[in-house]
């Protein structure tokens, strides 16, 4: 009897075991995401190019998935892609699966005058940089109440702190500025808002969550190492 128990007391055991380790595995894993396209199409936005955001999305799970974002829900995304008349700037809450804010955004003098073309992460080149960012800390300088960026992406924006890229406010981003002069005025790289609505903006986004920065830049695409999946035929289509 005692040698049948002493049999049978480790099947039970790794039986056990196997069930909790089981249920910490469950527990475990993330939360479901809905997939880019389904996510697209209930945020209901057509301003919001959608390759841009598929490309935002794919990279965003990727970086949230190694936790590198505190405000994980909130994402941004800048279509540089679009003129400068347009909003550009989308805010996206993920979790409730809607926009919170679009609005105008200035791109780098150096990269453009109508739309922004050329890009660089060079200092003191006065251009915008592509790819991702994580928002940092906020202070009040000489455009008031800003926002920090760190660039995520060697090669591409990794000197973004170095370059002062930040989110502020410029009175160069306004409608009316638009009227007078049929685009807005331009930055020294800083994806930069109407004092309208730039602090407000600043308070949706900051402490630690994800912004992209989107062209029709193949070469951006081709150097970043966080999507999957190819989309150099749809930015060249």
């Amino acid at each position: 009897m005692i040698s049948r128990l002493i049999l049978i007391l480790p099947l039970l055991i790794i039986s056990l075991g196997s069930g909790i380790i089981r249920d910490i595995s469950d527990d475990s894993e993330p939360s479901h995401t809905p997939d880019a396209s389904g996510l697209y199409a209930e945020l209901d936005c057509p301003e919001l190019n959608p390759l841009a955001f598929q490309m935002a999305y794919e990279g965003y799970r990727k970086l949230a998935g190694n936790s590198m974002f505190k405000r994980d829900t909130i994402l941004t995304v800048i279509d540089f892609s679009k003129p400068s008349v347009e909003n550009r700037f989308f805010v996206i809450d993920i979790k409730n699966r809607r926009i919170i804010e679009k609005t105008l955004v200035a791109h780098g003098k150096n990269s453009g005058l109508l739309y922004a073309e050329n890009f660089s992460d060079r200092p003191h080149s006065n251009q915008s940089s592509l790819g991702f960012y994580v928002t940092d800390q906020t202070y009040t300088g000489k455009h008031g109440y800003s926002l920090r960026l760190k660039g995520l992406e060697p090669g591409i924006n990794k000197n973004a702190w170095q370059r002062a890229i930040v989110v502020h406010g410029a009175n160069y981003v306004s409608e009316d500025y638009i009227k007078q002069y049929g685009r807005l005025g331009r930055s020294f790289g800083c994806p930069a808002l109407s004092y309208d609505i730039s602090s407000e903006v600043i308070n949706l986004i900051k402490d630690a969550s994800c912004l992209f920065i989107y062209s029709r830049d193949a070469s951006y695409q081709r150097q970043s190492d966080l999507f999957s999946s190819s989309y150099f035929a749809q930015i060249n289509h």
